[in-house]
């Protein structure tokens, strides 16, 4: 190929009209994804996430629908000052500023306290370590109870007037009381050994006074007959 030929093809419309239809696409698309983002991600489109705290569950998916929001309910708890159903939690907090549609996720009020299992503390724990798991739990713990047994030991567990065993479960609002022992123990278990007595005789005490260690029974000797001599002749 000559030279003039080869710079010809520069100079041809082909060309020229292919590169500008290449710009076109590249600006096309870099308008399309500019705006489609902003479309898709609604930019400028904030929503101020509403208070739901102490409403009813009915209530707030009433408020939520009218905020072009989602109502999702993750969780439950209890807090026997509100109606069953009312919300005790949201996440986003009221105020933030979120795109329509998003998604509040809610904690509502249980009709009943819950209950818990209880952990294996009894005759397995110090008071310290039943007390701390215990709390770490939610339960609440009254003063405890001494009993005889090994200090601060934990023999048992108190729940309304009777005693509770390990795995039982417990509504989390009834108080427990620990049964711990007070570093003392009964009567049968005290063991009082004493040392028994011994004698030591006194080398300068006569043999009469050394006590005998088994009493002599005097005895009276019989008198045994005697046998006739067969070949003694009386007269």
């Amino acid at each position: 190929m000559k030279t003039k030929e080869f710079f010809g093809k520069f100079l041809s419309a082909y060309l020229w009209l292919n590169l500008l239809a290449m710009a076109l696409v590249v600006v096309a698309l870099c308008f399309g994804v500019k705006y489609g983002l902003e479309l898709y991600t609604r930019h400028g489109k904030d929503v101020t996430v509403p208070k739901l705290v102490n409403m009813t569950s009915k209530d707030a998916f009433m408020v939520v629908e009218q905020n072009k929001l989602g109502l999702v309910i993750t969780d439950s708890g209890f807090n026997k000052r509100l109606p069953a159903g009312s919300i005790l939690t949201q996440l986003p907090a009221p105020g933030a500023k979120v795109k329509p549609g998003h998604i509040i996720y809610v904690t509502v009020n249980s009709p009943s306290s819950p209950t818990f299992a209880i952990p294996d503390v009894i005759d397995n724990s110090s008071y310290r370590e039943a007390e701390a798991k215990l709390r770490a739990m939610g339960f609440r713990l009254l003063p405890p109870k001494r009993i005889v047994g090994e200090r601060d030991w934990v023999y048992g567990i108190m729940s309304r007037g009777r005693r509770v065993s390990t795995g039982e479960r417990v509504s989390i609002e009834t108080p427990l009381t620990l049964l711990i022992g007070n570093g003392q123990y009964g009567n049968e278990e005290e063991i009082n050994y004493t040392e028994p007595e011994q004698y030591y005789p006194d080398e300068d005490m006569d043999e009469e006074d050394e006590p005998d260690e088994f009493e002599e029974v005097e005895q009276t000797p019989v008198e045994q007959p005697q046998e006739e001599d067969e070949g003694e002749v009386v007269e």
